[in-house]
């Protein structure tokens, strides 16, 4: 009995042995064949760097402004009689807008017309008696005070009814009508809003330490997201006199000419001060920036030797220091020589010592003033 348990204890050894061995065996190729692994190359887009020079610029987040803007309101109390405009249209300085009920006041205006007639009369037949020594200077002298008096009753009345007909301060477009025929208005009622567009104003903020390089008359460069062939010129027109404690910003004002009103009050807008010369830089599209917040890099490709000594195309991650954007494009100031080959498509899928193959068939925007497709 104990002669066959010892045979069976060795016999299960030797079966757990040649397990293992076969088990390690199996491992040692698993792992020899993954060190041999290659992945495949990746499929990227590729460009040449090139030398450019651009303007040095600084970007801001602009409002437009009106340069004359009112919202056209009732200046007495009165009932609409007239309305004489449409939503939208352009209207000239003096224009009539709406004209109240002025019934009662040219009622008034004939009473007070009246009056004025009979105080000239009396004053001038009170100054033929007193030519006579008839009457008495005073009495003289009321009837010219009550002369005067009906005249500027008259006046008076007379100014009521023009402010009754309510005018266009100056020339511009009117927005949508507030008020209906025969509606009450109280003073102070809105009627409608005048926008003076052309010229316009854009108000933007700039950090406090780019003060020294503004100066009124420099050039700025708009751009309104969603409007076709929106990158009009203006120039500065003033800059604040205080710069603001809590963003440490200063607000500076362009003018820009808006001859077919397409920049409208309140409109977002992207605002490009130019400071002074152009600086060299390699423009690069936007799509080959990796974004991170470690640092902006690129992927440079370039031929590589792998662990076996064999040459292949591969990336090397290369920081960057970048500048301004302009359109799809953007500035790198450092980091990038002229001629080395810059992926610009694929970076996401990248790591350093990657293989690729580059296929440019199809290639990213790189158009420094792109239009939309549907314009």
């Amino acid at each position: 009995m104990k002669k066959r348990m010892i045979l069976t204890l060795i016999g299960m050894a030797a079966f757990i042995a040649v397990i293992g061995a076969v088990k390690y065996r199996q491992v040692q190729a698993g792992i020899a064949q993954h060190a041999a692994f290659q992945p495949p190359p990746e499929a990227v887009t590729t460009v040449r760097a090139q030398e450019d020079r651009w303007p040095s610029t600084v970007a801001s987040i602009g409002t437009v402004e009106a340069v004359h803007g009112v919202t056209v309101a009732a200046d007495l109390p009165g009932l609409v009689s007239r309305i004489e405009f449409d939503s939208g249209k352009k209207v000239r300085a003096g224009d009539v807008i709406v004209r109240l009920d002025t019934r009662q006041e040219q009622a008034q205006l004939a009473a007070a017309d009246a009056q004025r007639n009979l105080s000239n009369l009396t004053f001038e037949r009170m100054r033929g008696l007193r030519a006579k020594g008839i009457t008495s200077q005073s009495e003289y002298d009321q009837a010219a005070a009550e002369q005067k008096q009906a005249a500027a009753k008259t006046g008076e009345t007379q100014a009521t009814i023009g402010r009754k007909t309510i005018r266009a301060p100056f020339s511009g477009v009117l927005g949508l009508r507030q008020v209906n025929l025969g509606q009450y208005l109280k003073a102070g009622d809105p009627i409608v809003s005048l926008q003076s567009l052309d010229p316009i104003y854009v108000n933007f903020s700039v950090p406090q330490q780019q003060l020294g390089d503004l100066r009124v008359g420099g050039e700025v460069h708009v751009n309104a997201e969603g409007i076709e062939s929106s990158d009009p010129t203006g120039t500065i027109t003033a800059i604040n006199s205080v710069v603001d404690e809590a963003t440490r910003n200063i607000q500076v004002q362009a003018t820009l000419a808006n001859p077919e009103g397409k920049l409208r009050p309140g409109m977002f807008v992207e605002a490009q001060v130019v400071l002074g010369a152009s600086t060299p830089v390699v423009a690069l599209p936007t799509s080959a920036i990796s974004y991170a917040p470690y640092g902006n890099s690129v992927f440079l490709v370039g031929d590589m030797k792998d662990p076996k000594g064999q040459t292949y195309r591969g990336v090397r991650q290369q920081f960057v220091k970048l500048g301004s954007s302009r359109g799809d494009q953007v500035a790198v100031v450092s980091g990038v020589k002229p001629g080395e080959e810059v992926v610009t498509s694929g970076v996401f899928k990248l790591r350093n010592g990657a293989a690729v193959v580059v296929n440019n068939k199809v290639q990213p925007s790189n158009n420094p003033a792109p239009k939309p497709e549907d314009s």
